[in-house]
C-alpha cells in the first residue's frame, strides 16, 4: 500500500519556511513553489493559485502576531495593497493566458530569486549604513506604482508582490521592524485577490488553472503556525545571520532552476 506524504509535506514545508521568512517581511510562497513544483508535483498553472492559496491561510498567524505588537501602525500597508491589488490581477492573466509552460516558468523563477537572492546575501555582508529616510524620496504617487509593478510580478509568480517590494524598501533605509508587517500585509490582500482571479480563470480555460486546494490549505496550515513563530522571534533573531540565509537559499533555488531551463 503506497501512502501519499503529500498533505502532509506540504504542512510542515509551510510551517519550517514560513518561520525563517516571516521576520523579514517576505512571504514563505517564494521559497514553497519551488517545493510544490518539484516535490510535491502540483501541475503548471495550478501551481501559482495553489502558492497564493498558502498566503490567504498563512498570512493571518504573523499579521496578528504584529498586530499585537503594534507594529502594523502607520500607512505603509496601505499604500503598498493600493498599488499591489490590481496588479495582482492583472499579473494572474498574464499567468494563465501568456507563460502556461513549464520551462518560460522556471526561467521566470530564477529570474526573480537570482537578483533576490544575491542582493539580501550582499545586503547581509556589507556593514549596516545609514540612510536618509525614503520617506521624503518616495512620494505616495511613486510608491503606489512601484509597487503595482511588484504586484504584476507577484501575481505572475504566486507570492502576491509584497515579498518583492519588502527588499527594495529596507534598501532604500526603511527598518526591517517597519516594512515585515506592512509587506506581509500587501501580500495576504493580494493573494486573496489572485487567489479568487485565478478560480474564476478556470472557468474560461481547459488546463490545471484551479488551485490545488487540500495542499494549498495544508501548506497554508504549517505557514500559519510557523509565521506566528517567526513573528514572535523575530526581536531576537539576528537580522544579518537571517539575511544571508534567505539570500544564500534564493540564490541556489534560482541557480538550479536556470540549470534546468537552459538543460
Amino acid at each position: 500500500m503506497t501512502v501519499d506524504w503529500t498533505v502532509p509535506g506540504g504542512l510542515v514545508a509551510g510551517l519550517l519556511i514560513a518561520m525563517v521568512t516571516a521576520p523579514v517581511g517576505v512571504s514563505g510562497a517564494v521559497f514553497l513553489l519551488p517545493v510544490q513544483l518539484s516535490v510535491l508535483g502540483v501541475p503548471n498553472p495550478a501551481v501559482t493559485p495553489t502558492n497564493l492559496l498558502f498566503n490567504v491561510v498563512a498570512g493571518p498567524g504573523a499579521l496578528w502576531r504584529y498586530r499585537h505588537d503594534g507594529a502594523l501602525r502607520g500607512d505603509l500597508a496601505r499604500r503598498l495593497v493600493l498599488g499591489t491589488l490590481p496588479g495582482v490581477v492583472l499579473g494572474a492573466a498574464v499567468r494563465v493566458f501568456a507563460l502556461p509552460g513549464p520551462n518560460v516558468f522556471r526561467l521566470l523563477i530564477a529570474t526573480l530569486l537570482l537578483p533576490l537572492g544575491l542582493w539580501l546575501s550582499l545586503r547581509a555582508l556589507t556593514p549596516a549604513r545609514h540612510h536618509r529616510s525614503p520617506a521624503g524620496e518616495l512620494s505616495p504617487r511613486t510608491l503606489t506604482g512601484l509597487a503595482l509593478a511588484v504586484g504584476v510580478v507577484g501575481g505572475i509568480y504566486g507570492i502576491g508582490g509584497g515579498s518583492l517590494l519588502g527588499p527594495v524598501l529596507v534598501g532604500r533605509g526603511l527598518p526591517v521592524a517597519r516594512v515585515a508587517p506592512a509587506a506581509l500585509a500587501a501580500t495576504f490582500a493580494t493573494s486573496l485577490a489572485g487567489a479568487a482571479a485565478y478560480t474564476l480563470l478556470a472557468l474560461a480555460s481547459t488546463g490545471d488553472v484551479a488551485p490545488d486546494w487540500w495542499l494549498g490549505l495544508a501548506c497554508g496550515t504549517g505557514g500559519l503556525l510557523g509565521g506566528y513563530l517567526g513573528a514572535r522571534l523575530q526581536p531576537r533573531l539576528p537580522e544579518r545571520a537571517l539575511r544571508l540565509l534567505l539570500g544564500t537559499l534564493a540564490t541556489a533555488l534560482g541557480a538550479l532552476y536556470a540549470a534546468q531551463t537552459l538543460t
